[in-house]
């Protein structure tokens, strides 16, 4: 995409910077780069073998971090399309929105932060921000993947704005961003796009694997709004065709409805308060992108189902407590002889409980329970 063929309302295609000065490319855009680095990055590769829903030794279809994530990037390359947006910035957000989480999913998340709650605690969006300013180590003149401006702030408000730093100042340390983020600023429409495309996936296809792992059935989901109307247009089509093909063309649905919601509600949005360019976006009350209030109605009401009948089932619930008690087995272990798991030559001291965590974070699910089984 040519930068006259940008709205006004797009982040240029002209980035701001990195904090490392490097020579621009003739082939790619700074946000292609930062794409690129994402996809060849060490925690987006691991993201294929981290839990999504169910345990990634639960079976082969099921969805994990790195499926998600794809199908992310796709429903946002979509609305950025519709919009003249950021396209490469949209992808590049989506596809990194996910690398800081830890093994076994949500459970992971809050075992961990149990395991860091003297030492700062643990935030899977922030240890995103850790990966790729710190962690992830493949060039000669800097740490981490030395991302845009622009890609950072996105990454930074993937849940909008940031009103308290005292998580950030505990994990990464006090001004570390140098004053090169405007934390109250709303985020960019390419930033509330990933975000709200992360909502529409994980609602639809975890939606999907449930019906799939059997924890639910299609006729529970009658009662709720929006959905209903999709499947008394599929009534019919029982007697023809097979479920598993019906629930693909009804997940399909959802996502093209919930799409569809946002390009309308969207562009009210835009109209009503007067976004005329970035600034007024950046001023603007968050969100711009976003449901409509029937539409919304469905985001609460599947989001509430999906809590009481899939993620606290007792089968998924089973795999996520082994999971969180791997995770603590793990950090303790680890902290009475680090050196035997990690490199702590150039570590302070004060350092080290936190790279204990970054080391259990950037796990995969197997690697984890490997390692578990190993130490005991």
């Amino acid at each position: 995409m040519q930068k006259n063929s940008f709205s006004k309302l797009s982040i240029s295609i002209k980035s701001r910077g990195r904090f490392n000065v490097e020579k621009k490319s003739n082939l790619r855009s700074s946000y292609q780069r930062d794409r690129d680095r994402i996809v060849h990055s060490t925690a987006f590769r691991r993201l294929k073998h981290k839990t999504q829903v169910f345990v990634n030794t639960t079976g082969d279809h099921y969805r994990t971090r790195i499926t998600h994530s794809l199908e992310v990037a796709q429903i946002a390359r979509t609305l950025a399309k519709y919009f003249k947006l950021n396209e490469d910035l949209c992808e590049t957000l989506s596809l990194a929105h996910d690398l800081g989480h830890t093994p076994f999913g949500h459970a992971g998340e809050e075992a961990l932060n149990d395991c860091m709650r003297e030492y700062g605690g643990f935030d899977h969006n922030i240890q995103t921000i850790r990966i790729v300013t710190l962690l992830e180590n493949k060039y000669y003149n800097f740490k981490g993947l030395n991302l845009t401006f622009e890609t950072l702030d996105g990454l930074i408000k993937h849940n909008g704005p940031v009103h308290n730093l005292t998580k950030f100042n505990n994990i990464l340390g006090k001004n570390f961003f140098k004053r090169k983020i405007n934390f109250q600023n709303s985020p960019s429409l390419e930033a509330q796009i990933a975000s709200i495309s992360d909502d529409i996936a994980y609602n639809s296809h975890d939606l999907e694997d449930g019906l799939r792992a059997q924890l639910f059935k299609l006729k529970d989901l009658k009662n709720l709004p929006v959905l209903n109307l999709i499947l008394k247009r599929h009534d019919r089509k029982f007697k023809k065709f097979s479920q598993d093909l019906i629930l693909r063309q009804i997940i399909r649905d959802i996502i093209n409805e919930m799409v569809k919601d946002i390009i309308i509600n969207t562009t009210k949005n835009i109209k009503r308060n007067n976004v005329n360019n970035i600034n007024d976006v950046y001023k603007s009350k968050y969100p711009i992108v976003h449901f409509s209030k029937k539409m919304n109605l469905f985001d609460t009401s599947i989001k509430k189902f999906l809590k009481e009948k899939m993620y606290l089932h007792k089968s998924v619930l089973q795999k996520t407590s082994y999971g969180k008690k791997i995770i603590k087995g793990l950090f303790l272990k680890i902290k009475k002889n680090p050196k035997k798991y990690i490199n702590i030559n150039n570590i302070k001291k004060s350092d080290i409980d936190r790279s204990i965590c970054d080391f259990i974070a950037g796990m995969t699910d197997r690697f984890a329970i490997n390692l578990y089984n190993k130490s005991k």
